[in-house]
């Protein structure tokens, strides 16, 4: 009994906005239908990501079709390593060079937000902040003692203290200032986005990632409907020949 309360708890931490830690996330909701913003998440995480991480379960061409990307512009454009357009979405990074440097491979990142939650990832990607006691130099809010450089630091800057994730805006009544209105309070180097934007990056790349780990969750949402229709009108029929069948039963 205690171990299916345990499950049900780390269950439904995503929804209860806490990372494993006990870290407080700012919450995400993703739309798979934003064409617009899945195609710049797609350009952020191949540009920023895949010189470390791969996505190996998935293939450029269907990648290119579901977010409506024509095949030859996503070949000049996302594919960085000589692959062709219906290969896995894999790198050519060494693991055991990684691991080397890193400390452990970096993972494949294909199921990364079904596995730790769309908030998580939104939130670790705005999670860095300036840490010289760690070998790179940047630890996360989310977690703690990463291994991963800030490899986004060229369009965030890099936090000079912890970010404010999970902590809510207000404004105060009299000044009209906002508190906690930025995730980065102290920079200790600027960069080429305002807060406002690197956030708007972040939700986009998250909105990728949570669709690459659930490429057909639309079409899934899309046919539910149609099954829950059917099951109505099923349970119509089934309840009148049920009542056929028991009318004459004294």
């Amino acid at each position: 009994m205690r171990k299916l309360i345990f499950g049900l708890f780390i269950a439904f931490l995503p929804v209860l906005g806490l990372a494993a830690g006990g870290v407080h996330l700012d919450p995400i909701e993703t739309d798979h239908t934003d064409k617009a913003s899945l195609q710049r998440g797609a350009a952020t995480f191949t540009n920023y990501c895949m010189g470390c991480h791969s996505m190996e379960y998935a293939r450029y061409k269907r990648v290119a079709e579901d977010l409506e990307i024509p095949a030859k512009l996503f070949e000049e454009n996302l594919i960085f390593t000589g692959a062709q357009i219906g290969e896995l979405m894999k790198n050519s990074m060494n693991k055991d060079m990684a691991a080397d440097w890193f400390g452990a491979p970096p993972p494949d990142l294909t199921l990364e937000s079904r596995l730790r939650g769309e908030s998580w990832v939104y939130s670790y990607l705005r999670g860095f902040y300036k840490d010289e006691s760690r070998p790179l130099g940047v630890n996360n809010v989310v977690f703690d003692k990463v291994g991963m450089p800030h490899v986004l630091v060229d369009l965030q800057g890099l936090c000079a203290v912890e970010p404010n994730i999970g902590k809510k805006s207000s404004v105060e009544p009299l000044s009209g200032n906002i508190n906690n209105g930025s995730v980065c309070p102290e920079y200790a180097t600027e960069g080429s986005m305002t807060g406002a934007e690197f956030d708007s990056a972040m939700y986009d790349l998250t909105n990728f990632m949570s669709y690459m780990a659930d490429p057909i969750k639309v079409e899934r949402e899309r046919l539910g409907i149609f099954v829950l229709i059917f099951v109505a009108i099923f349970f119509v029929f089934a309840y009148l020949l049920n009542r056929e069948y028991w009318k004459d039963v004294h």
